[in-house]
């Protein structure tokens, strides 16, 4: 592996950044990245049914502009780690959030459901390259006993979108026009692409993998059309039987992919990861845990808007204080960490996210407003302690000249598992609507969609318990403590 040079000049800007130690440099540039993405998404979440009456939608049909965009993110995320090793990660870095930048703006100006639908794939394919190929560039350049440390500062701009994402969201679709929601974009796009000019090493193999085209091929086909299958399921977009076939489509094409991958060399996503017990964990319980997390973003804010009858920018007041509670997590991650060991902190954890989640089923109009912000702050608190760990605790056995693979093949896992929350979440308020007669919905509909992706994400714990007691000591320094 190699290191090009940074292509500008040192600024007087710059030369503050230099005095930071350098494992906190990338991380915080890098973090940019997730702040886009992290504002984009809950500012969007927040403004959903706002555009849903300017655009002529049902609300709940306006999760394509959410799933639409995880969908690119899962087909394109596979080529990350090939294209950071071949062209080198600054490069691909900094044209990915170009990209990204590129669909934003499009998205402000769609006017239909299907251009916004466009644009957000568009806005993927940055997002694709984006997020995993900066995440390769910090455990490349991180100690292993600092990892932890390192994460957490990544994520710690990267939580302010969150923080700030649903007021914002709230205001603008309240006072404005949803469209800023994109167009606030712009600028950070920018100063993300002239921090990474200057400061992100340009990191790449001698020898890059040869690209596995059939591979991205059929996992590509087969991702995309499971989740647009189950995302359209009962909506009346298309009659069952496409539907059917649709999702038959991609099945075949994935177990294609599984015989293919078996019988080659390098493949897109490299199976072979998983016979390592920290990153099966952390795949197989990171899927299945984040589901959560991709259904609560899609549906407390309908639960508050919809549900409750509040505004956009009461819902976002309400619900910014889990990014909040995420935030004063990451400065006590690594002692907490180091005190109780990785093992022992994910099945605590996936104990209490669950319950918090199970605790937003049971909100109504009449639970006070400070409650429901206390639930989501300790909430926010608890999810960013596991999300930290499994991000972590996922590379803690990758050999080095694996981690390219090992952050494409974990960011597929988890872009999956959000849509397929949005998908499960959105199903379950489907049924539920159902059962009371269709009509509009009503709050009492959205208890039936927290309760089914609370016991998914408590199914967690099947994996988590397989670790070893010792399992990522070696990131925190528990064992030599010990």
């Amino acid at each position: 592996m190699r290191a090009d040079p940074p292509e500008a000049p040192a600024s007087p800007r710059a030369s503050l950044l230099k005095r930071l130690p350098p494992n906190r440099i990338t991380p915080l540039i890098v973090a940019t990245s997730l702040f886009m993405e992290q504002l984009d998404g809950t500012v969007l979440a927040t403004a959903l049914p706002a555009m849903a009456a300017d655009l002529h939608e049902d609300p709940v049909a306006l999760k394509l502009a959410l799933t639409s965009y995880l969908l690119s993110l899962a087909v394109f995320i596979p080529l990350s780690g090939w294209a950071a090793d071949k062209f080198g990660a600054r490069r691909v870095f900094r044209a990915a959030i170009a990209v990204f930048t590129a669909g934003s703006i499009l998205s402000g100006f769609s006017q239909s459901l299907l251009e916004i639908v466009l644009a957000r794939v568009i806005q993927g394919l940055g997002g694709a390259m984006m997020v995993p190929v900066g995440r390769l560039v910090v455990l490349r350049t991180a100690p292993r006993d600092e990892l932890v440390r390192a994460m957490a500062w990544l994520t710690v701009p990267a939580l302010i979108g969150p923080l700030i994402g649903p007021p914002l969201g709230g205001f603008l679709a309240t006072h404005f026009d949803w469209r800023y929601i994109f167009w606030i974009n712009v600028p950070i796009g920018l100063l993300g692409i002239a921090l990474s000019t200057r400061f992100i090493p340009n990191l790449r193999e001698e020898k890059a993998r040869p690209l596995d085209a059939r591979g991205a091929l059929l996992s590509g086909v087969g991702l995309s059309c499971i989740v647009f299958g189950f995302t359209i399921v009962g909506r009346g977009f298309a009659p069952a039987p496409v539907v059917a076939l649709i999702i038959g489509a991609g099945v075949a094409s994935i177990v294609g992919y599984l015989r293919h991958a078996r019988r080659i060399d390098h493949p897109i996503i490299d199976l072979a990861l998983l016979r390592i017990p920290t990153f099966q964990a952390a795949i197989y319980g990171g899927f299945l845990f984040r589901i959560g997390l991709g259904a609560v973003p899609f549906l407390l804010p309908l639960l508050l808007q919809v549900g409750f009858g509040l505004t956009a920018i009461e819902s976002g007041l309400l619900t910014f204080v889990a990014a909040a509670g995420a935030m004063v997590m990451k400065a006590t991650a690594h002692p907490i960490l180091k005190r109780v060991g990785f093992r022992r902190a994910l099945i605590s954890n996936t104990l209490i996210c669950s319950g918090f989640l199970i605790l937003n089923a049971l909100f109504t109009p009449s639970t006070p407003h400070g409650l429901i912000m206390a639930a989501l702050l300790i909430g926010g608190f608890f999810r960013s302690l596991q999300f930290t760990a499994l991000n972590t605790i996922c590379y803690a056995d990758v050999p080095r000249d694996s981690m390219s693979n090992a952050t494409s093949f974990a960011a597929v896992g988890q872009q999956l598992s959000i849509s397929t929350g949005v998908a499960i979440g959105a199903a379950a308020l489907e049924a539920a609507r159902a059962l009371h007669g269709g009509g509009a919905l009503q709050w009492e509909d959205f208890a039936p969609a927290f309760y089914a992706v609370a016991v998914i994400s408590m199914l967690s714990l099947t994996s988590f318990m397989r670790l070893a007691p010792n399992a990522g000591d070696e990131l925190t320094g528990r064992g030599a403590r010990e």
